[in-house]
């Protein structure tokens, strides 16, 4: 390993996200351009996250859950609850706007929320794209058992499996469970690879690993990870992005004019309405 990042964390109400990805020492990895950890957290009854209709243009939001639900609408006409296991992936594109909040059937009692949200940045080719929304159940996500590793191809390619979500640029994205004293090689197919540890003790080649950290990996080697106890990790990277990016607010582009254009059309109402959910965000004053 190279590089431990250590998360800027906020806390919105008792909930922690923390970010991981830009950072000082990763603008992005493979083409993951923003990295957040959501939780763990439980809420207590009448309390969730609410999340208000905002806008995303030029990249695609992975939403990705060990545990809760999530409610997703969009301007599309969208209407998606995602929980342990699903995979929710938004393509922005051109413009989209979106909220994201807990279900009131849940809110009547407590409930958990843990989870990573990441955005991919679109090749500069697609940037423009038609904004998309595909959902993918747990059940349509390849998995392997052995040895105490419990493995998702959450997205792209890994460990000789293939998700079925459809991506812009060759993905690494892998959800990680491991039972004390397993011990798992991570996968070498791509150029960029980081590991986020969620939860648990581990070592990587017999070295601790920070819980709730980022590690950037060198490239090309099998490293082995070990857990000391039941640990939850994300492996994340793939192709390095084809060229550099900017990020202001949600949006996302390989042009500061874009950005700025995003920011009148938001202001004017030109990205559209979100059925179902009347509140939006302002544009942030910065």
């Amino acid at each position: 390993m190279t590089t431990v990042i250590a998360p800027r964390v906020h806390d919105i109400g008792g909930f922690e996200v923390r970010r991981a990805v830009p950072s000082i020492q990763a603008r992005s990895v493979g083409p993951f351009v923003f990295v957040d950890h959501m939780g763990p957290a439980v809420f207590e009854p009448g309390t969730g996250i609410d999340v208000r209709p905002h806008p995303h243009i030029g990249l695609a939001t992975v939403t990705y859950l060990w545990s809760g639900t999530i409610r997703h609408r969009d301007t599309l006409g969208s209407l998606q609850d995602i929980t342990t296991g699903d995979v929710n992936w938004m393509t922005a594109g051109r413009g989209i706007a979106h909220s994201e909040r807990t279900p009131d059937t849940l809110r009547a009692g407590s409930h958990p929320l843990h989870g990573m949200q990441t955005w991919v940045a679109l090749p500069r080719s697609v940037e423009e794209a038609a904004p998309a929304f595909h959902h993918h159940p747990s059940a349509t996500i390849p998995q392997q058992r052995r040895d105490g590793a419990w493995l998702r191809v959450v997205a792209g390619r890994g460990y000789g499996e293939e998700s079925p979500v459809a991506v812009f640029a060759d993905t690494l994205y892998v959800a990680i469970d491991l039972a004390p004293g397993a011990e798992l090689a991570i996968d070498d197919s791509h150029r960029e690879r980081a590991l986020y540890v969620l939860e648990g003790q581990a070592q990587l080649d017999g070295a601790d690993l920070p819980e709730k950290h980022l590690v950037l990996l060198d490239e090309g080697g099998r490293p082995r990870l070990r857990a000391l106890t039941p640990v939850k990790a994300m492996l994340l990277g793939g192709e390095p992005l084809d060229g550099p990016r900017h990020l202001w607010w949600n949006f996302v582009s390989s042009s500061k004019e874009r950005i700025e254009q995003a920011k009148e059309d938001w202001v004017a109402g030109r990205f559209g309405h979100v059925p179902g959910d009347d509140e939006f965000i302002p544009l942030p004053e910065r």
